[in-house]
């Protein structure tokens, strides 16, 4: 699973995504400085993982992690070629979700792509270039279908109509996401070159470091539009976080306490891009390590496994299953044992979030 990170050239998507993930990503006042998409992973902080780790007293603690892609900043014209069009949006297909970063500072020394701060502006230039490429995908496609469509195929009548109600809500200057698509839909429409308006959108509000503590009305125009549009938004200083990624935890700790901040930004954009995607956390405890692992919400107890070892996933016999609050509650795995708190979870076991897991599979 990865989110990609988009927007307009200047915007902080560089400086977002080096603080995020730590990678180091080349940071420049003009357009294009990222050309190629720059990968990287970031850690998803969990105090569960930590409270686990002491009552097991496991020696190794480690965290989940969520990739995230720094792709080049997209111009009008994109969808026709401009810039680096159909680099940039080869890259968003191969994305899951898409963090949108939105410029909502003021700098004199990092110039504006179209001269001026507008981010609902700045929104409508990305959003329509993305939709004007769907509406190219979905032309080329219905194409193709309605040839066999003429004969009568059922099939592919009933694919002329998805195609076509995609088409429509698209030429009114929609997403696709917002068409209300049915499950079976969204998989038509993602098979062979998938919808970039489909795909869950985060609107990031990059605000300046010194606008922190206010409610600008910058951000708020962001917010209101991710209502509307259905998507989340949060509002982060990039260049702020990206200050705060060089101190070590008591330092970073003194400052949130100063500023009064209950979570850092980089926090919540990972939380927001794990609820975006669906994802959940369970963990295990095994030789002498305690560690987080992420896996779609709705999983099984074979496919958990599999994410530990694929030689788990196919020799599973059976799932020992602690729930978090448990856990915490009786104070140790003997505690839960005794007490009745460990379940024995077959083949159709749904994992739930914070469960705490042992794999039982033969070899």
């Amino acid at each position: 699973m990865q989110v990609g990170i988009v927007g307009l050239p200047n915007t902080g998507k560089s400086t977002l995504f080096n603080a995020t993930t730590k990678a180091g990503a080349e940071i420049g006042n003009y357009p294009f400085t990222t050309v190629d998409s720059n990968v990287g992973v970031a850690e998803v902080r969990d105090e569960r993982l930590y409270k686990i780790a002491k009552i097991v007293e496991s020696k190794n603690v480690v965290p989940a992690h969520i990739k995230f892609v720094d792709i080049a900043g997209l111009v009008k014209g994109a969808s026709r070629g401009e810039g680096l069009g159909n680099q940039f949006l080869s890259y968003i297909r191969e994305v899951d979700a898409i963090a949108h970063v939105v410029r909502c500072f003021s700098d004199e020394n990092v110039s504006h792509v179209e001269g001026n701060i507008n981010p609902l502006s700045d929104i409508e230039t990305v959003n329509l270039e993305l939709i004007l490429a769907d509406l190219a995908v979905i032309e080329k496609r219905l194409g193709k279908v309605n040839r066999y469509a003429k004969a009568g195929d059922k099939v592919y009548l009933h694919q002329k109509e998805i195609l076509e109600k995609a088409k429509d809500i698209l030429e009114e200057g929609l997403p696709a996401r917002g068409a209300n698509f049915s499950a079976e839909e969204v998989q038509l429409l993602s098979s062979d070159s998938s919808l970039l308006t489909l795909k869950p959108v985060i609107y990031i509000a990059n605000i300046s470091e010194v606008d922190i503590e206010k409610d600008g009305s910058l951000a708020k125009q962001v917010a209101d539009f991710a209502k509307k549009d259905g998507s989340e938004a949060i509002i982060i200083s990039a260049k702020l976080e990206s200050e705060l990624a060089e101190l070590n935890e008591d330092e970073t700790q003194i400052f949130m306490e100063d500023m009064g901040l209950k979570e850092l930004g980089l926090d919540k954009l990972v939380h927001a891009s794990y609820k975006l995607l669906g994802l959940i956390t369970f963990f295990s405890t095994e030789s002498n390590e305690c560690r987080a692992w992420t896996i779609k919400k709705g999983a099984k107890a074979p496919q958990a496994a599999g994410k530990i070892h694929t030689d788990m996933e196919h020799g599973f016999i059976k799932a020992e299953v602690v729930h978090y609050e448990d856990l915490i509650k009786v104070g140790s795995l003997h505690a839960v044992r005794e007490q009745g708190h460990l379940l024995l979870e077959g083949k159709g076991y749904v994992i739930q979030d914070g469960d705490v897991i042992t794999f039982k599979f033969s070899a």
